[in-house]
């Protein structure tokens, strides 16, 4: 008998194409919904559930696996601010669309009145929120509009070399980023406790956290080089290209992903007397 994981292989990652986007290999984002799907089995979804996903990305890498999970009877609203390029035609091929309500949204301010959804999910968006304060904002709208809030990120741990090579590369990217825009963007991981200590800031109680191994390959914290060389200060130019170098050495011999902490939450309402 087929476990749940191959089945979701056969019946919706063996729809989706590859993809051909080098230096990143062709089955990346099989991998990457692959990686979801397991973290997905903490959340404790059930069929039928009205999810709420915030920050589901222009890949619906999490969307897909969400949308299988939640079945015929369930739905997610999918929620991002500006990321669809390939949302609709990856949830097509997927034969999943129909279990699934895109909403273009700032996650700051939900436009749910009151408490809509089952579950509230993001995975993997943490570091995409530019700053605490946005962190704090956007769970707490998470936990105004739903009876669960399911949060998970990869953790600052490297227990093998293809961790440490993920996480060099990876690290990069915020600084890259703050030489050429200014601003923040893909903030270095956070430690799980910090994950914890966001979630009660925003008037939350944990239920339940965890850290797993996803033992899977991670590709996602590539950045091209060309990135790096528009840089105009000449001298932390030099320093980044440099250490770009060193890391992509390391991260084209094979990156891993590094364990993911996760954790249940609820609106501190829901707290017994």
């Amino acid at each position: 008998m087929l476990t749940d994981e191959e089945k979701f292989r056969r019946d919706v990652l063996s729809k989706i194409p590859p993809r051909n986007e080098p230096p990143l290999p062709s089955n990346w984002l099989h991998i990457e919904m692959l990686e979801r799907f397991r973290v997905l089995r903490f959340a404790h979804l059930e069929e039928g559930m009205n999810v709420l996903e915030i920050g589901c990305g222009a890949h619906a890498i999490t969307t897909v696996p969400l949308a299988y999970l939640v079945g015929e009877t369930g739905r997610v609203v999918a929620v991002d601010k500006a990321r669809w390029r390939f949302f609709e035609e990856i949830t097509s091929v997927a034969g999943l669309k129909h279990r699934i309500i895109p909403m273009k949204l700032d996650a700051r301010g939900l436009p749910f009145p009151f408490k809509t959804f089952d579950l509230a999910v993001l995975v993997h968006g943490i570091r995409s929120l530019k700053n605490e304060e946005t962190i704090v904002k956007v769970i707490s709208e998470m936990l105004r509009v739903s009876d669960r809030v399911f949060i998970a990120e990869s953790l600052p741990i490297a227990n093998n070399e293809r961790q440490r090579a993920h996480l060099e590369m990876y690290n990069l990217r915020q600084e890259i980023f703050e030489a050429l825009f200014g601003e923040k963007d893909d903030l270095h991981y956070f430690p799980l406790e910090k994950l914890e200590e966001f979630v009660e800031r925003a008037g939350g109680r944990i239920v339940e956290s965890g850290a797993f191994e996803p033992n899977l390959p991670h590709y996602l914290a590539y950045i091209p080089r060309e990135y790096v060389s528009q840089i105009k200060d000449e001298k932390k130019r030099a320093e980044l290209l440099e250490r770009w170098d060193k890391a992509y050495e390391k991260w084209k011999n094979g990156a891993e992903h590094p364990p993911v902490g996760w954790l249940v939450a609820e609106s501190d309402a829901h707290r017994k007397p």
